[in-house]
Parts: C-alpha cells; sequence; structure tokens
C-alpha cells in the first residue's frame, strides 16, 4: 500500500483506522484518519481490483487522495500515534514479532540493484538498504530492505508512515517520536539494538531526503571532512589533511632502530598522550613492537605506568604530554617510593594547557571560596590540572579529582553518600554544562533507568541534587572548544547516519548530537579510552556478523587519536587474527575539521606570515596549510598545539643526553614540587592527595572515610587536611 498521497484501500463491513494492519487480511482497514469522516475528497475515483490472482475473493479498492503539505503534516503524527497503539495493544512480545514478520512478508522486495552498500543504513545488527527519491510533485519516495525479516517489518512500518510525505514533514520526524513505537521485544541487548533500528532508518531517510531537497534547489554540497580510510588491505587518506594523519603510520625504520636503541642502552621508558604528533606516535608504536616500556594513554594511565616501568627498572621516564602530566608523573612516582628515578619533559619552555591554566586563576580560587562558605561540599576536580592547583584547592574545599570517564559516577556517589551534599565541578566549563544536560535528561527517565545508571538513586534524588550542581564557567580546551556550530551543521548534513564521537569536553551543541547518537547504538561521550574502545567494540561486532561492512566513525576530539585507531583496527582487522572468514570490513575515520588549519602559541611567540590573531594569542597554520584544511577559531580544531612541542628531536634529545652528568637537560626535568601550600604544608603531598581519593573511589565504588569525614567536619578554612 501507498502512503497518504495515493491510498490502497481494503474494503470491509466496518471501517478502521488504517495502520500497517492494511496489510492484514484478519482486521478491516480503511483509510487514515477516516478520511470519509474528514469529507477530504478523492481526487479520483475507487478502482476495485483482485488482488491476488490465486484467491479471486480477494479484492483492493485503490484512490488517489490528495492532501496539502500542511494536511500531510498532520497526517504524519497521526500515523505514529496509530502504529503505537497498534504494537502497545498486543500484549506479548511473541505477537508484536508475529506482527512485524507479517509486515515484512507483505513489502515487495527491493531489486538487487537497491541492495547495494551505498543505500546500507549503518548501526544495524542486520544488513539494511533504503533508497530515497523525489517524484514529480517533489513527494519523498522510499523503498527498504533488510536480510533480517523482523528488521523488514520494521522498514515496512517505517516506509508506509513517511511514504509519499513533503519532504519538509518527513525532516521534522523525531527519533523521539519513534520511542512508542517501541515493539517491546524485550530489554536485553537484542531487543535494544532492534529498537534501535527505527532511529537509525529513520535518519537514514532524512540524511537522503536533505540530499535531494539541497539538489533540487541547485544548493552547493557540502565538501565532505578530510577522513582516512582503513582495511586489511591497507590505509587510504581522503584530503590532504588525512594524508598528513597518514604519513607517518608508516615511520622510518632508521629512526625507529635509533629510538629503540637508545631507549634499551640506558632503559628509558617513555609515557604519552594520546593527542601526541601523528609523527611521534607513529615512531613509537612502531618501536614498541621492540621496547616494551612505551606507552600511549590518557593522562591518568600515563603516571600509573611510570610507576610499572619503574618497578620494572627503568631509570629514567621520559613524559610525551604537557606540563601537569610530567607534574604528575614526578609527584606518582615520589609516592610510590621512586625517587631516585629521573622525568624528564620535551621542551625548554613551559608546555601549557588553557584549560589548567584557567584553573591557576585568582577567578577559580574565587569559585572555590564561594564553595568553601556553603557546607557541606565538595570539590570535584578535573585530573587535567597542575598539581599546585589541586594542593590550593583542597585546602580550601575538600576535593578528589576525576576523569572524563568517572565524573559521572564521582558526583552521583558523591551525591548518594553525603545528605544536602554541594557539588562544585571544574574547571571545564563544557563538561560541567554537559554533565548537568546529562542529569536533566535523566529527569525524563523511570527509576528503574536511573538505578541502571547509578543503584543508590531514583527520579526524586536526581531532581534533588540538580539544584546543588555548580560548576565553573570559564574554562575550556582550545582544542575542543573549536567544536562549533559550523562543524556541528556539516555533521548533521552529511555525517548525521554514521558513528559520532565526542570528548565530554566539547561545547554543548556537539555534546547533544553525540548524546542523541549514543541513545541509538550510534555514539559515545566520553574519555579517549572511551572512544578508542568504543570503535574497537564496533568493528569487532561487524566482524563477529561476517559480512561485507562499512563503519564509519566521526572523531570528535584531538586528531592525535588517530595513530591509536589505526593500530586498534588494524590488528583486528588482521586476517591472520579476524573471526570474519572471507568478509570485508573497512573503517572511515573522518576529521571534522574547519576549512583553514590554525593551532595556537604562546602569546609571546612572533607572528608567522600564516597567522591568526585571537587576542592575545597568536594562532599560526598548521598542518594542510596548502590544502585550507585543518581546524578554524569558527569549528573543529583537529590538533593541540601544545602537544605538537613534544616532537621526536626533542625526544631524541633528551635520551641521548641521559644521564645529565652536565647539567644540560636542567630546563626539561620535571623537579619535585618545593612550594608549600599557605598552611606550610608540601604542595607535592596535598596535591596528591585528591588524586589518591579517586583512586579510592576506583577501587572501592565510594567515597573514601577520609574524604567524607574532610567535607562532614572539616570545613573551616584553615583546616588541617
Amino acid at each position: 500500500m501507498d502512503a497518504p498521497a495515493a491510498m490502497v484501500i481494503n474494503t470491509t463491513t466496518t471501517p478502521f483506522p488504517a495502520t500497517p494492519s492494511f496489510f492484514s487480511k484478519s482486521r478491516p482497514v480503511f483509510t487514515l484518519l477516516q478520511a470519509h469522516k474528514r469529507n477530504i475528497p478523492f481526487s479520483k475515483p475507487i478502482k476495485c481490483t483482485h488482488q491476488n490472482p490465486s484467491k479471486p475473493n480477494s479484492l483492493s479498492c485503490s484512490a488517489l487522495i490528495s492532501f496539502s503539505p500542511s494536511e500531510t503534516a498532520q497526517l504524519l503524527p497521526s500515523k505514529l500515534r496509530h502504529l503505537s497503539r497498534e504494537f502497545q495493544s498486543l500484549a506479548e512480545p511473541v505477537e508484536r514479532v508475529k506482527r512485524l514478520l507479517h509486515y515484512a512478508g507483505l513489502m515487495p522486495q527491493m531489486e538487487d540493484s537497491g541492495r547495494v552498500d551505498r543505500n546500507r543504513v549503518m548501526g544495524c545488527t542486520a544488513r539494511v538498504w533504503v533508497e530515497v527519491r523525489l517524484d514529480d510533485e517533489g513527494k519523498v519516495r522510499m523503498a527498504a530492505d533488510s536480510d533480517s525479516e523482523v528488521t523488514r517489518g520494521y522498514c515496512a512500518c517505517l516506509v508506509w508512515a513517511l511514504n509519499g510525505s513533503e519532504p519538509e514533514v518527513v525532516l521534522k520526524v523525531k527519533t523521539e517520536d519513534l520511542l512508542g513505537l517501541n515493539v517491546g521485544l524485550g530489554s536485553s541487548g537484542t531487543g535494544r539494538s532492534r529498537v534501535n533500528t527505527w532511529h537509525n532508518v529513520l535518519v537514514s531517510m532524512q540524511k537522503r531526503t536533505k540530499q535531494l531537497v539541497a539538489e533540487k534547489e541547485g544548493k552547493e554540497p557540502f565538501e565532505p571532512f578530510p577522513s582516512l580510510v582503513v582495511s586489511a588491505d591497507g590505509l587510504f587518506p581522503k584530503g590532504t589533511y588525512a594524508q598528513a594523519q597518514a604519513k607517518y603510520l608508516f615511520p622510518n625504520e632508521s629512526q625507529v632502530n635509533e629510538l629503540v636503541k637508545v631507549l634499551k642502552e640506558k632503559k628509558i621508558g617513555v609515557v604519552a598522550h594520546f593527542y601526541m604528533d601523528p609523527e611521534v606516535q607513529g615512531i613509537l608504536t612502531a618501536a614498541q613492537k621492540q621496547w616494551p616500556h612505551i606507552y600511549i594513554s590518557d593522562s591518568l594511565v600515563m603516571a600509573d605506568t611510570a610507576v610499572k616501568m619503574a618497578k620494572a627498572g627503568c631509570q629514567f621516564i621520559t613524559v610525551l604530554g604537557v606540563d601537569f602530566m610530567s607534574e604528575n608523573v614526578r609527584a606518582i612516582l615520589d609516592q610510590a617510593g621512586y625517587n631516585e628515578v629521573g622525568v624528564y619533559r620535551m621542551s625548554n619552555e613551559r608546555i601549557g594547557c588553557s584549560l589548567a591554566d584557567a584553573a591557576a586563576t585568582p577567578v577559580y580560587m574565587e569559585y572555590l571560596q564561594a564553595a568553601s562558605n556553603s557546607a557541606p561540599s565538595l570539590h570535584v576536580i578535573y585530573i587535567n590540572t597542575k598539581l599546585e592547583t589541586k594542593a590550593y584547592a583542597h585546602e580550601l574545599v575538600p576535593t578528589i579529582t576525576c576523569t572524563s570517564s568517572n565524573v559521572v559516577q564521582t558526583i552521583l556517589q558523591a551525591f548518594a553518600q553525603v545528605p544536602d551534599l554541594s557539588v562544585w565541578y571544574g574547571p571545564d566549563s563544557y563538561m560541567g554544562a554537559n554533565i548537568k544536560e546529562l542529569f536533566l535528561q535523566m529527569t525524563h527517565m523511570t527509576d528503574e533507568e536511573i538505578a541502571a545508571i547509578h543503584p543508590e538513586h531514583s527520579l526524586d534524588s536526581i531532581r534533588s541534587l540538580l539544584p546543588r550542581l555548580h560548576y565553573f564557567q570559564d574554562g575550556t580546551c582550545i582544542v575542543h572548544h573549536l567544536f562549533g556550530h559550523e562543524v556541528v551543521e556539516k555533521i548533521k548534513e552529511m555525517y548525521c547516519d554514521a558513528f559520532l564521537t565526542a570528548h565530554l569536553e566539547v561545547p554543548g551543541e556537539m555534546f547533544s548530537l553525540a548524546m542523541e547518537a549514543k541513545r541509538r547504538g550510534m555514539g559515545v561521550v566520553g574519555s579517549t579510552q572511551n572512544i578508542l574502545d568504543f570503535i574497537k567494540d564496533r568493528v569487532q561486532e561487524s566482524l563477529d556478523r561476517n559480512i561485507d561492512d562499512h563503519l564509519q566513525f566521526v572523531l570528535g576530539t584531538e586528531s592525535g587519536m588517530i595513530t591509536s585507531i589505526v593500530a586498534a583496527v588494524r590488528s583486528l582487522l588482521d586476517p591472520t587474527k579476524s573471526s570474519s572468514q572471507g568478509s570485508k570490513v573497512t573503517v572511515e575515520i573522518v576529521f571534522p575539521v574547519s576549512s583553514d588549519s590554525i593551532s595556537s602559541t604562546s602569546s609571546n611567540s612572533p607572528s608567522s606570515p600564516h597567522s591568526v590573531q585571537l587576542g592575545d594569542i597568536t594562532l599560526p597554520v598548521v598542518p594542510g596549510v596548502a590544502s585550507g584544511e585543518g581546524c578554524s577559531i569558527h569549528g573543529g580544531c583537529a590538533s593541540c598545539p601544545y602537544m605538537k612541542m613534544n616532537s621526536l628531536d626533542s625526544l631524541l634529545k633528551v635520551c641521548h643526553h641521559l644521564p645529565d652528568k652536565e647539567n644540560k637537560l636542567a630546563e626539561y626535568n620535571a623537579e619535585r614540587f618545593k612550594l608549600q601550600t599557605p598552611n606550610g604544608k608540601s604542595v607535592a603531598d596535598v596535591g596528591c592527595e585528591p588524586i589518591l581519593h579517586m583512586r579510592n573511589f576506583q577501587a572501592a565504588k565510594k567515597l573514601p572515610e577520609k574524604l567524607v569525614d574532610q567535607i562532614l567536619h572539616l570545613q573551616d578554612n584553615g583546616r588541617s587536611m
């Protein structure tokens, strides 16, 4: 049966509003919204024909019913409501499945010419194909198919609801409009993945509709973002920015050998952040095969790994990251009793961090002063801050550090464990706003859904904690800050059906987009490690299905992640290790970067011939100058300038000069903190305590008693920690 503009009417003695049940031979149906009662005229007379030659008593009477765009807009939600009521009227899940299978059998199969890769829908457990076109009247015409009969049933319902609608009507449908169409196939992972099919097929239909409308209106299509395609056969960059990223994934063998030789001879361990320059990461990844004491990770794991390297006999640790990371490594090694192990940074200049700098300001201390006057209070500080900041903060307000992967659980546990608590998060403003938005979204969940996130919370508790959750509003990471409106609009237009990944530090618009994708199984919001794990899991799932597949991931964080992602994906796709038998899986990593490629240095750096001034920061153009790819102040920065101060030349220079008997590396040495807090205690000792509180929380899943005691009883500004 066609959609509202050309509807087939099965006549029986009693009229019913048409839902997919019009396919059913057991239920009498009539036109949608009982069009005859609304006095909507038929544009053509009813024509009745035999519907099935094998059943001469089966009649199909068809008529074209003309609806205006406004009438169509009213019809679509009604059709969705009818669908929802129909499935909800079936009490048993097995009956709903039978209904879907019935509709699947009645939907025409798509021609082989339509069952091609370009029509595939990503994110569905089964293979799904969707075709969309505009007819001569500008109406949307759709076809869909799947190699799963249950999924075909879903597709049949969606095609029936949308086919023949005006484009603007199709585009107005939200994934939330489909929530009532949850056929209740159970709460298992299989049930959730089937429900996600509704959403992913809808998004795919809408993307194709937008492209057709733009083409009809003569609009210039968006230029695609640069991307890197990974397969078992190799790497295929699209765009010169991607070429620059891919260039160093196959490093110079002589450089690798030189690095390995000096690391082995001098027993040097290397800890590096995910955001390193691809040249450095390419060398390190290759060197790992010959020297085990090289590790690339997020900032928290860097310090833990350094301790393991010291235990294994490494005499020096080189830190490739920003300064607070080398500070943390030095302090944690000292706490573990490895004072004799040297720690070296990669520049004789300051390697800053805009986010860490935001917390080392009088404004942030004023924010904490307000927290100290609002008892009981807990300060939750992002791990990516200076040790000195952690120490000074902890003397003002009881403090625990967090990471982007554990911040939500840390805050929820604190509220559950300490009555009437106020939580003060900082310094990342975007992460704070995103956490608050996440909790607001939880107010629309059931108690059961909330308990699945944290067992000690309910709808009432989430509502009550919101007024007591505060976040600093003047701190951002310059990389994630630039994932702005321009990039989000392009993702919506071109990549809405792809897997979306976003760091928890991105601006709210990007966060909301990724959260919407996450709800339908197509996205992740979290830490760099969360992003890497998500990509690996989706690739493994595709391999386990043993079918040809193309997975597209939008990388909503620093482009330095690409080295670790490619290494993990290539390992999974390796034919000698892969679980697939003859199927071909390709993985495309998309860099959501803008038309100009810029990055920032210190305000004292001289302007280059290709630079942009943003306040007191000079922003020279970085890779992709000739092609104009990269990141811009208008949205979508792919590269952290501070991280790129960690060069291969610097690493080799430091390693070759160790041990530093002539004191040539004095400015590279991560020295111990000799400063004291206002209360006369060691900055290193006090600054490490919030980190230890976090480690205890991660181990026990609750705040340590010492921290709770500090919150409840040590509320004066001059307290002794």
